[in-house]
């Protein structure tokens, strides 16, 4: 095959050497407070970890594939803030784009957001309580972020944001918005996860704000990606005959979802959803389908996956999938770096990723979980 006869790949992405970044995360960046084995209300400890559906893309492409990656966002100047900030250069994303702001003591006008989460067990379901309101990272607005000195003068491949921060304030939609148009005229690929969390949109318009928000971003976005309650919470595209809480492995449905998706937004270049059935807090089925011009591609189904900590699992498909994409330039290659990534990334505990590209590698070739010496 000659270089002529190449599939075009689903995405075009700048030159590495054209780039002082690989990927670029907006969004907020909280401490996780995790009390392991037991419950919220009744531990006496808890431990910390960093965390932020934005964030934990650029972190698992900087630890497990090794991309230069960054992340814009906000913290108090206080000690919190610091131990926030601490982790992440444990992570080792750079944060040249962190702004600091002046603390006003207790928290009255600004603060770091906080989120308590326990795992789940059995028939007992993960819990999560956020405390974020004031953050920071939520009274971002735009003019703040010189978008012309990232993109221009630094240069970006990829720029990752998603439904979490849209759904901060009034002022975060915005900016994002901003960010987005920045990158487009920079020729950086953009890509959204929807991330539909109905506890920040609760007091805050509900269901139908967070539709009205994303999709006034959507026809910003390259590649659009979503878990299988996703599109219909946020966009309203229905998944025909069935209930999208539930997906099992119908994922012929969900094709015909994403055909509607791509129809009402042309825009979009690539379209994926990971697909689970929850058959337990610690047994799900796991699988996904993602889309570009040239069809659909799947990767193996995983059922009865043991989850050990479900949080983050959709943020590490999603930095797979980055990774195939920016990468090898193949939707089946990039759909199996992220399934794989993220049946990885619910084996351990906190938000992030433990694994590296070799495990990534070797599940996704039907490596198998034998002790390695």
């Amino acid at each position: 095959m000659t270089a002529t006869d190449q599939p075009t790949p689903p995405v075009q992405v700048r030159p590495a050497p054209d780039c002082r970044f690989d990927e670029v995360s907006l969004g907020e960046v909280m401490l996780r407070l995790d009390p392991g084995d037991v419950r919220i209300r009744t531990t006496r400890q808890f431990r910390v970890w960093e965390g932020g559906g934005e964030y934990n893309v650029a972190r698992g492409l900087r630890r497990c594939f090794g991309l230069r990656t960054a992340v814009v966002t906000a913290l108090a100047d206080n000690e919190v803030g610091h131990l926030i900030e601490d982790l992440m250069l444990q992570g080792g994303v750079d944060l040249s784009f962190l702004s600091w702001v002046p603390y006003d003591g207790i928290g009255r006008r600004v603060r770091n957001g906080l989120n308590f989460t326990e795992r789940g067990f059995g028939v007992r379901g993960a819990v999560g309580v956020s405390d974020r309101a004031y953050s920071a990272a939520s009274q971002m607005r735009p003019g703040e972020v010189d978008w012309e000195h990232l993109f221009g003068e630094l240069g970006v491949r990829w720029l990752h944001t998603g439904g979490i921060f849209a759904a901060l304030s009034e002022t975060t939609p915005e900016v994002i918005a901003e960010a987005m148009q920045a990158a487009r005229r920079h020729g950086t690929v953009v890509s959204f996860d929807l991330n539909y969390r109905p506890s920040l949109w609760k007091d805050f318009g509900g269901q139908a704000r967070a539709r009205e928000v994303n999709r006034s971003l959507a026809p910003l976005v390259d590649v659009m990606l979503g878990n299988e309650e996703d599109f219909t919470a946020c966009l309203g595209i229905e998944v025909p005959g069935g209930d999208p809480s539930f997906a099992s492995v119908e994922v012929d449905k969900f094709k015909v979802m994403i055909e509607q998706v791509t129809k009402e937004f042309p825009n979009l270049k690539v379209v994926a959803t990971s697909l689970r059935t929850v058959r337990s807090a610690t047994l799900n089925d796991w699988t996904a389908v993602a889309w570009s011009s040239g069809g659909f591609a799947q990767p193996i189904n995983r059922p009865g996956l043991e989850v050990f900590d479900r949080v983050g699992g959709g943020d590490s498909f999603a930095s797979g999938l980055i990774y195939g994409l920016m990468e090898k330039g193949d939707l089946q290659i990039a759909v199996d770096y992220g399934a794989a990534h993220g049946a990885l990334a619910m084996t351990t505990p906190g938000d992030t990723s433990f694994a590296n590209k070799a495990e990534v590698e070797s599940l996704m070739k039907g490596g198998g979980a034998r002790v390695q010496r």
